[in-house]
């Protein structure tokens, strides 16, 4: 079954959910480059080194400047990673050629408009940010962004979907099966590249107006983008919602040291880098500074109003699960082990924490908060890309004094709620709740997990996010929630033949044990 798949076997949600975790194999290299670029970029400032003398010291700036140029050639080269990434990520076999075949047709798109720019006389030789144009891989072309890299990385799986077990003549069989596909690609990005050349100018003017349009919305558009990203969030759809605000120029644009930089994460990234920025773009606030507020304040308000109206005989348990969740979002910004914890036995809880997510947005828009992040709103990122930054570029310390009344806020406003509805939440159902056991790797857990999905043979595909296992199966009436839940799961979400099975930040560790399963039983 394919994306592309036109015969109705294939609901929207499957197809979206496999998109949308198709983002997450380029998403997840950001982190680490946001971790060298966030400590090497805030050290090696001179604003940084005049203020704290100690850190003027030669070898030391190097490798602070390591760091720094370490991390930012990740982010100056996004389109690249996702144009490889959802290749890799939508390809069901065979990725390794997949990602080769997106690589190479990414080269020759870019290779193409350049061409063509200067066959008609279009080549930019100043201001290239001026005439929509940029550098990617030492190639000037139009600055496309990461769509660039999307539109290459749908077109390749595409393509290795139709051809990878392509049979041809036999005086060209060593070209059939997966080495037609770089072949295929290449010629296509061709023609890609060549109605970039005519489309793009004209797309980049339309989304510069959306972006307008979003800027015109002031502060209530702020708070719709906040409500709409939490409520995209139990579906794993809110990573298609968000990532063309972060890195197209829907999110805004901005020329950083002479280039053109489109996107709010793009755009805070390039200015980490550069050391004669002296406040971050107020973007940051209206689509990721909000996040803070929530994962490091809000959620612990709503943990701690689940714990104190528990039933005095399950708090002990319930106060370890809480812990655990609370700790996970306020370090790492991970909300699914909290959120799932009541969306489903109060589903207005969680209408009003996406409504509270959405007033945190816009007054972190409003009061100018522009701490960027790689992924998530936690701690980590709060330190590096906030305290680390100075008070002068990010107003991080404001992040705080809203969150400590939203904390409260949560708190009192989830605890009246529960009550005054009677919610089933944490520690409140009929039956007593029985201790946790947390399942080891040599336990049953993975086979417990296939079990729960219908066994081997009734898994299509399998693959992960963050926090939860994106599977398609043949028959969604196989899916156990039951067992899913036996083994360990805050939540299952099912729609036809797409599943999600949550598990928090370790669920990439489950996949692993599954793949395993997969290995023996092929052996």
């Amino acid at each position: 079954m394919s994306i592309f798949d036109t015969t109705g076997n294939s609901t929207f949600f499957e197809k979206a959910q496999r998109f949308g975790k198709s983002f997450m194999l380029p998403i997840a290299v950001l982190p680490a480059a946001g971790l060298l670029l966030g400590i090497g970029g805030a050290l090696s400032n001179p604003n940084t080194v005049k203020t704290y003398p100690f850190l003027d010291i030669s070898w030391l700036q190097n490798i602070f400047i390591i760091m720094s140029d370490a991390g930012s050639i990740v982010f100056a080269n996004l389109a690249v990673l996702f144009a490889v990434g959802i290749a890799v990520g939508l390809a069901r076999t065979d990725k390794g050629t997949a990602g080769l075949a997106s690589l190479l047709a990414f080269l020759v798109m870019n290779a193409s408009i350049h061409a063509l720019l200067k066959i008609t006389g279009t080549l930019a030789t100043d201001n290239l940010a001026g005439a929509g144009q940029g550098m990617s891989l030492g190639v000037q072309t139009l600055e496309t962004g990461v769509f660039g890299g999307v539109v290459i990385g749908l077109m390749t799986y595409f393509l290795h979907y139709k051809y990878n077990k392509i049979e041809l003549p036999q005086f060209l069989g060593f070209f059939g099966g997966s080495r037609f596909v770089p072949i295929v690609s290449s010629f296509a990005a061709i023609f890609v590249g060549a109605v970039m050349v005519v489309v793009w100018p004209h797309f980049q003017k339309l989304i510069f107006g959306m972006g307008t349009l979003v800027d015109s919305t002031g502060y209530i558009g702020t708070l719709i983008y906040g409500f709409v990203l939490r409520m995209l969030g139990p579906f794993g759809l809110h990573h298609i919602f968000y990532l063309p605000f972060w890195t197209t120029a829907l999110g805004g644009s901005a020329v950083v040291n002479g280039q053109l930089v489109e996107g709010t994460q793009r755009i805070f990234f390039a200015q980490l880098g550069d050391p004669t920025t002296q406040q971050y773009y107020i973007g940051i606030s209206r689509f990721m500074s909000g996040r803070f507020i929530t994962m490091m304040f809000g959620l612990l308000g709503a943990c701690l109003a689940m714990y104190h109206t528990a039933k005095p005989e399950n708090k002990k348990v319930v106060g370890g699960l809480l812990l655990s969740a609370g700790l996970t979002s306020f370090l790492t910004g991970i909300t699914e082990p909290i959120e799932f914890s009541f969306l489903f036995v109060a589903p207005a809880l969680y209408v009003l924490h996406a409504f509270f997510d959405g007033c945190a947005f816009m007054i972190a828009h409003m009061l100018q908060i522009t701490i960027g992040q790689t992924f998530s709103g936690g701690f980590i990122d709060f330190v590096l890309f906030g305290i680390l930054q100075g008070t002068a570029k990010t107003n991080w310390v404001l992040v705080p004094l809203v969150g400590v009344p939203w904390f409260f806020l949560y708190y009192f406003s989830f605890r009246y709620l529960i009550v005054k509805f009677n919610f089933k939440t944490l520690g409140r159902e009929d039956a007593e709740m029985e201790p946790v056991t947390v399942l080891s790797k040599d336990a049953a857990r993975p086979e417990l997990i296939l079990r729960g999905l219908g066994d081997r043979d009734n898994i299509v595909d399998l693959d992960c996010c963050a926090t939860r296992l994106r599977v398609t199966v043949k028959d969604g009436k196989k899916v156990s929630e039951r067992i899913l839940k036996e083994s360990g799961a805050i939540g299952v979400l099912q729609s036809g033949n797409g599943v999600q099975v949550i598990y928090g930040p370790q669920v990439t560790v489950i996949k692993s044990e599954i793949e395993e399963i997969f290995t023996k039983r092929n052996e």
